[in-house]
């Protein structure tokens, strides 16, 4: 695994690589749960005040004003339900985070006077604890199948949870996930008291240029030949990745210009780690007037981290996951005038005062194996456990 300097900046996902090291945050906005009204809206409204227009992502992008390059935008997966008129799930086992932060940044005198981050000599992780047990786990699984078999839903994902206590600096063990192999969202966005670090490989949403790009994952297998062969065999697996990119699709489509929907790519298989994973690419042409509020209600929470029908898959995910998703399932990105880039924030830890927090699940259908399953989710968290504890 890849070891960082003994100083790191930390540096939001999908900001601009030669800005990185310049960038000083110039105005932040946070929202949570019980603060009152449109997230999605606000966080248009608060990025409009400091000079970057996303109200029309089909126009030509304009500049951003002088001293601002951009901002990070995160929306929680609760946030993402709410805005979809479902219910934020169960509790949150961070409630530090909040569940929509912008930071806007400028950029800095000169390349050196952003903060650097020590790696800290006194690092100490503890075991982790599990919200849900692996019996537990298959029997949620096996709730979601019972669930297929009456036609409640055609699929769901599942989603669990650990935390381990910490001591030291956790900025850079979070850092240390953007060296993960395949990290296209690599990256930290920090606040008071609590900090997200991400190693996503997904595309939630991409606007550049007026055309919107999304990029679902679903089926994983061990990244070995033997595994790749069984992942572009497994008639479960693409049925399952099919569905995800029809929802998408459907997604998409809210928002786009007639006829402008296409499937660029469809079930490529690209490595994470030590995964294979099965990503395709769907894109449109968007409509005038689509602003960033609606851009986040139609994709948020992701289509590949939710199921279909998606309003019923939260219903059955709310009453079957043993704690809210926290940072996990919702969105991670940058943001400038004309321009959004977010990632899904899957393969994603966060920190508050003095706990560790991972999640990890996959999609259930018809033909899942509940300890498939288990098994499954345990490999996708174990790269993130282990760039954590590195170092100790």
């Amino acid at each position: 695994m890849e070891t960082l300097p003994a100083e790191v900046t930390v540096a939001p996902p999908a900001a601009p690589r030669a800005c990185r090291h310049a960038h000083i945050e110039r105005a932040r906005w946070e929202w949570r749960i019980g603060d009152g009204g449109d997230p999605a809206a606000l966080a248009q409204e608060f990025l409009a005040a400091h000079g970057l227009a996303l109200d029309d992502l089909a126009r030509p992008a304009g500049h951003a004003p002088e001293r601002v390059c951009g901002a990070a935008l995160y929306v929680s997966a609760a946030a993402g339900a709410l805005g979809v008129g479902r219910g934020p799930g169960p509790a949150t086992p961070a409630p530090a985070l909040p569940e929509v932060a912008v930071v806007v940044y400028g950029h800095a005198a000169t390349s050196h006077s952003r903060p650097t981050h020590r790696r800290s000599s006194d690092w100490w992780l503890g075991a982790w604890a599990e919200s849900w047990t692996p019996r537990q786990h298959a029997d949620a699984v096996r709730a979601v199948r019972a669930a297929i078999g009456r036609g409640d839903v055609y699929q769901a994902n599942l989603v669990g949870h650990a935390a381990a206590r910490y001591t030291g600096d956790p900025l850079p063990a979070l850092a240390r996930l953007g060296a993960l192999p395949g990290a296209r969202y690599a990256g930290v966005l920090t606040g008071a008291g609590w900090a997200i670090g991400c190693a996503s490989p997904e595309t939630l949403v991409e606007v550049t240029a007026g055309r919107m790009i999304t990029r679902p994952i679903k089926g994983t297998r061990p990244a070995t030949a033997a595994g790749r062969a069984a992942l572009l065999s497994s008639a479960k697996e693409r049925a399952e990745h099919v569905m995800i990119v029809d929802l998408q699709r459907n997604d998409l489509a809210r928002l786009a210009r007639t006829g402008t929907v296409a499937v660029d790519e469809l079930f490529a298989v690209r490595r994470w780690c030590d995964l294979w994973q099965a990503e395709s690419t769907v894109s449109a042409a968007v409509a005038e007037g689509i602003g960033l509020a609606d851009l986040l209600r139609a994709v948020c929470p992701g289509g590949s981290v939710t199921g279909a029908p998606k309003l019923a898959a939260l219903d059955h995910i709310a009453a079957l996951e043993p704690v809210g998703r926290g940072a996990s399932m919702g969105a991670l990105g940058w943001v400038t005038s004309g321009r959004v880039d977010l990632g899904l924030t899957i393969r994603t830890a966060a920190a508050d005062a003095d706990h560790l927090h991972v999640w990890a699940g996959g999609g259930i259908t018809w033909g899942s194996d509940p300890e498939a399953e288990v098994a499954e989710a345990a490999a996708k968290s174990a790269p993130i456990r282990a760039a954590l504890a590195a170092g100790l």
